[in-house]
């Protein structure tokens, strides 16, 4: 695995009193959502533009040219970092799995990044668009049924996203405020392949799985305009998974043909502290169980897609062996899981 993050650090007080400052004056409400950012369990996050481009406002130009600019460079991070990691180069990789759900590029990223890189002419692109946070789960999942399929083969998958280029000024709502409480950048990417010679690895993946919940298109996604994407965030996601994530993660498990007693732990995208509450409490798990999760969105906030494979990675590094299960939750509504076997 390898992940990367953007230049430029914002700590939560620079967010608030800049985000004090430029909607304060136009969003009356502003000052009861101030808690908000002070409960939000993030200390930091990091963004591909200095805060001083937030200062002006922005349309699809200047935020598709910044995505390119901002997005490219992370895939490059990160996908270096993994093939570092794996001990290969990029001559080596067959297929490139790019999931990426902030912003447009075409063509895409990975064919962006291809000459610098050094990927064969021949490689295989597979792009992804509009996962959301659930990316990093589902765009690893696609990988393992690549490696899977085509035994021998190396598929390097890539999540990247630029959430903070979508903050809006003239497009206040509370959905946009926590949105800018929670949302920051990054890139995670990983080295899959499937050999059948030992088919012996530290890490080992499982078959993926998901689940989706009809009448539920309102609860997250984008909402696209002259401007550009504005985000749509419900207040009802956190007592939503706390009634219904059990039931659809226990289905999931079953596809996959295991059961709860089975996970040895849950690794699980922080969408936020009250996210993270509504899955303690609906998988009976101790308070403050998912430390790994907070750390991460303590460390960098939550950067969408890439954010489940941070704290995997942060999973692995401690040293946790075991059945992993690895979750996400986006837009759709949609759960996604991927079981995970890990050698001690």
């Amino acid at each position: 695995m390898g992940t990367a993050l953007p230049p430029h650090e914002l700590t939560q007080d620079a967010a608030v009193a800049t985000a004090r400052r430029l909607l304060a004056p136009t969003y009356p409400q502003f000052e009861r959502l101030v808690p908000a950012f002070e409960n939000a369990g993030v200390d930091r996050r990091y963004c591909v533009q200095p805060l001083e481009w937030f200062e002006s406002d922005h349309g699809w130009a200047d935020r598709g040219a910044a995505y390119k600019e901002g997005a490219k460079a992370l895939f490059m991070q990160a996908a270096d970092r993994a093939m570092r990691a794996a001990g290969i180069t990029a001559p080596q990789v067959d297929t490139i799995v790019t999931v990426s759900s902030t912003g447009i590029a075409t063509p895409t990223l990975e064919a962006q990044a291809h000459k610098e890189m050094g990927f064969r002419t021949d490689v295989h692109r597979v792009p992804v668009f509009g996962l959301g946070c659930a990316g990093g789960v589902t765009g690893l999942a696609i990988a393992q049924r690549l490696a899977s399929a085509h035994p021998g083969q190396t598929i390097l998958m890539v999540a990247v996203e630029t959430c903070s280029l979508a903050f809006r000024r003239d497009r206040l709502s509370k959905a946009d405020i926590i949105a800018t409480v929670l949302f920051g950048d990054g890139a995670a990417a990983a080295v899959l392949r499937s050999d059948t010679a030992d088919g012996a690895g530290r890490v080992q993946l499982g078959s993926g799985q998901e689940h989706l919940w009809p009448d539920t298109l309102p609860i997250m996604g984008w909402d696209v305009d002259e401007s550009g994407l504005g985000v749509v965030f419900d207040r009802s996601i956190p007592p939503f998974v706390q009634e219904n994530f059990r039931e659809a993660l226990l289905g999931m498990l079953r596809a996959a043909d295991m059961s709860l007693d089975d996970v040895d732990r849950f690794v699980c995208h922080p969408g936020g502290t009250k996210v993270l509450e509504a899955i303690e409490a609906t998988m009976d798990l101790r308070p403050g169980a998912l430390d790994a999760e907070r750390d991460t969105l303590r460390a960098a906030g939550n950067m969408s897609a890439p954010t489940a494979l941070f704290v995997l990675d942060r999973v692995l590094q401690a040293g946790q062996g075991g059945q992993l299960a690895l979750c996400a939750l986006g837009p759709g509504f949609t759960a996604a899981m991927l079981p995970i076997q890990v050698g001690i």
